[in-house]
């Protein structure tokens, strides 16, 4: 009487062990600075037509460029 190979479990049919739970699930506040802590603020809360107007901002950006050329160049 012979027996035949029994096939090997795979890793999948392994039992795998229970990960530990945390004691309090953290809240949104708590996990959005915990990640921009380790990975920086990346996107601000708001966009830009959201804010209020900065004090000074009302000059366009051909202002700005025109402000930028040296006086060499003429005005």
């Amino acid at each position: 009487m012979s027996t035949a190979p029994q096939p090997e479990k795979s890793r999948s049919e392994e039992p795998r062990p229970e990960k530990p739970r945390a004691e309090r699930s953290e809240s949104d506040w708590e996990r959005r600075k915990r990640l921009a802590d380790v990975f920086g603020e990346t996107l601000p809360e708001t966009t830009r037509d959201e804010r209020e107007p900065e004090p000074g901002g009302g000059r366009g950006s051909d202002d700005w460029l025109l402000s930028q050329v040296p006086p060499h160049h003429g005005s």
